[in-house]
């Protein structure tokens, strides 16, 4: 049996999440989207800079996500930080909304692409803040790393 291509076409990602916020779970969702906003996506004109999702009324609503307006759109263009609906199954959205109704739990996304099949997705994650403390532990624990690495590589381009 051939393997299937699991290509993705990435927009935006969103770079700081994983600085800022302890990934606990991630989910992939649809977006609901407007012709000019698809249009301007696959130019790659997104940012994902403050944007966060909320459950409302059943629905998760993802906000201040910043779709840049199309340039051939005219007068039918979008508002470019508009709410924009996500779409998961009705089980997920009330375990998400029960989850971010738990204190220090919020839900970000990390990344906007095109699947295989052409659909716009956003990859969402359930997250926990990091506190100034925590973010400096990774740092340091990032530079050890990169020491033990240096060191190995030294240690056997030396032996060569």
């Amino acid at each position: 049996m051939a393997k299937k291509k699991t290509s993705q076409k990435v927009v935006c990602t969103n770079r700081r999440a994983r600085h800022d916020y302890f990934i606990l779970e991630k989910y992939e969702a649809g977006l609901v989207l407007q012709g000019t906003e698809v249009k301007s996506l696959r130019a790659g004109r997104a940012s994902l800079v403050d944007s966060y999702a909320q459950a409302k009324d059943g629905e998760l609503i993802l906000y201040n996500l910043h779709i840049s307006p199309y340039q051939q759109g005219g007068y039918v263009n979008h508002e470019p930080r508009r709410p924009r609906k996500l779409l998961l199954h009705k089980r997920e959205i009330r375990n998400l909304a029960a989850a971010i109704k738990e204190k220090g739990l919020t839900l970000i996304p990390l990344k906007i692409y095109f699947n295989e099949r052409g659909w716009a997705k956003a990859e969402l994650a359930l997250a926990r803040g990091k506190k100034f403390y925590d973010k400096r532990a990774d740092l340091a624990a990032r530079d050890a790393r990169r020491e033990i690495e240096r060191a190995f590589k030294d240690h056997f381009l030396g032996a060569i």
